[in-house]
C-alpha cells in the first residue's frame, strides 16, 4: 500500500467517526498517523533526490512574494502588469511550466514576485509538478493566491487544503505551546488557561505514544487544538501571511462583488485591465510588514533614495547594522536615531533599540 492509499484510509476512517468526548484519544491518534504519513511525502527519500525539491530560483531582494494558483487564473498576467518581466500568456492551461522571477520596485523596496506554474488537486501528494510549486511557497515572506473571480471559493479552500498538507500554515501564528521532551518521568501536562476544551492529559499522552514518546513537558499557554499540538511536536511547519486575489472581476456584478467582500484577506483585481492593481500593492506591503530605515551620514543629509529594508519582527539597530555589512558591528560605538522611535530627534540609542518604520540612523564607530 502506497502512502497516499494510507492517507485516504485513515483520512476515510477519521470522517467516519463520530466527534464525542469518548473519541477524542482515537482521533488524536489518528490525526498522529497522518501527520507522520505526510511528513513522508515532504521530507526527502533516502538515497535519492529530494522529494520537496523546488524550483532553482535564487532568493533576492528584500522579500519574496509567491503566485499560487490553478492553471489559467491570470497568474502570468498578474507578473507582467506588476514587473518588467514578460511571463507567456495564452488562452491554454499549463503556459507557465517553470517558476518565472520578477521584481517589484515599491517603496524604496525591492520585492521579488515569483510566477509559479498552476497546481491541480492533489499537488501535495505528487500529481503534476505539485510538489515543487509547495516547496518553493515554503521559501516566501508572503503568498498570494489567485483565484478565479467565477470559481472562487471551490479553488480556494482546494488550495489551502494542498498547502496545509505540506506544512504550510496561512494567517497563522505558531500555537503557544511549550514542548520538550526527557529521558525518563512520564507525561508532565501543565496549562496555564484553566479547563482546555480540546486537550488533555489522555490525549496528549495517546498523541505522543504514537511518536513513540513517553516522557515529555507539556505546557498550554492557550487554548490548543490537537492539530496545533502535532504541528509543535513535528516542529517542521511555516507560518506564512497570505493574500487571496480574486482576479477578473471585470465577469462579476456589482452585487456578487458585495458578496465576496466577505472573505477575510482578499483584493479584488482585474489584472487585464489593470483594475485595483494599487490597492493589491498597498495590501502586500501591509502583509509583508517590513520597515525602511533611511542611512545618515555624518555631517551630510539623509539618503532618502535608498532605504534599508528589514522585517518588523527583527528590526533592532543591530539588526539594521548586519543589513548593511556584517563587520560593521565590531567598530560600533552608538548610533543616532531620527524619527517616531525616539523620544527627541537625534537620541543615542545602543544596538538593542528597536527601530520604526522611516527612521533615519547615523552610525557613529569606535575611534
Amino acid at each position: 500500500m502506497t502512502t497516499a492509499q494510507k492517507i485516504r484510509e485513515i483520512e476515510d476512517e477519521m470522517a467516519r467517526t463520530q466527534r464525542n468526548k469518548a473519541t477524542e484519544k482515537h482521533i488524536g491518534t489518528l490525526k498522529a498517523k497522518l501527520a507522520k504519513l505526510k511528513r513522508e511525502l515532504i521530507t526527502p527519500s533516502k538515497g535519492g533526490a529530494a522529494v520537496g525539491e523546488g524550483f532553482a530560483v535564487t532568493k533576492s531582494g528584500d522579500a519574496r512574494v509567491g503566485l499560487i494558483g490553478f492553471p489559467s487564473v491570470g497568474k502570468s498576467t498578474l507578473l507582467t502588469k506588476l514587473t518588467d518581466t514578460e511571463s507567456l500568456i495564452a488562452s491554454y492551461e499549463f503556459t507557465t511550466l517553470t517558476c518565472i522571477p520578477g521584481v517589484i520596485q515599491y517603496k524604496g523596496s525591492k520585492i521579488q514576485l515569483l510566477d509559479l506554474p498552476g497546481i491541480i488537486e492533489g499537488a501535495k501528494d505528487g500529481k503534476g509538478r505539485g510538489k515543487q510549486v509547495i516547496a518553493v511557497g515554503r521559501t516566501c515572506n508572503l503568498i498570494m493566491i489567485t483565484v478565479d473571480a467565477l470559481k472562487p471559493l471551490g479553488h480556494k479552500k482546494i488550495i489551502e487544503n494542498e498547502l496545509e498538507g505540506f506544512g504550510i500554515r496561512l494567517n497563522k501564528q505558531p500555537p503557544n505551546v511549550s514542548f520538550k521532551r526527557k529521558e525518563r518521568g512520564g507525561i508532565n501536562f501543565t496549562t496555564t488557561i484553566g479547563t482546555p476544551t480540546h486537550l488533555d492529559r489522555e490525549v496528549c499522552q495517546s498523541v505522543l505514544a504514537e511518536y513513540k514518546i513517553y516522557s515529555a513537558d507539556i505546557t498550554l499557554r492557550e487554548d490548543a487544538t490537537v492539530d496545533d499540538l502535532i504541528d509543535v511536536i513535528e516542529g517542521n511547519r511555516v507560518y506564512i501571511p497570505c493574500l487571496y486575489v480574486l482576479n477578473k472581476i471585470d465577469q462579476l456584478t456589482v452585487e456578487e462583488l458585495d458578496i465576496l467582500d466577505r472573505i477575510p484577506h482578499y483584493v479584488p483585481i482585474s489584472a487585464h485591465l489593470e483594475w485595483n492593481l494599487d490597492a493589491l500593492l498597498e495590501k502586500m506591503w501591509e502583509y509583508l510588514n517590513l520597515v525602511r530605515i533611511y542611512t545618515k551620514p555624518r555631517g551630510q543629509i539623509p539618503d532618502y533614495t535608498a532605504p534599508v529594508v528589514l522585517d518588523a519582527g527583527h528590526c533592532t539597530v543591530e539588526d539594521f547594522c548586519n543589513k548593511i555589512h556584517k563587520g560593521l558591528l565590531r567598530h560600533f560605538k552608538y548610533a543616532l536615531v531620527w524619527g517616531t522611535s525616539v523620544k527627541h530627534n537625534g537620541q543615542r540609542v545602543g544596538k538593542e533599540f528597536v527601530l520604526h518604520d522611516e527612521d533615519v540612523v547615523q552610525i557613529v564607530k569606535k575611534v
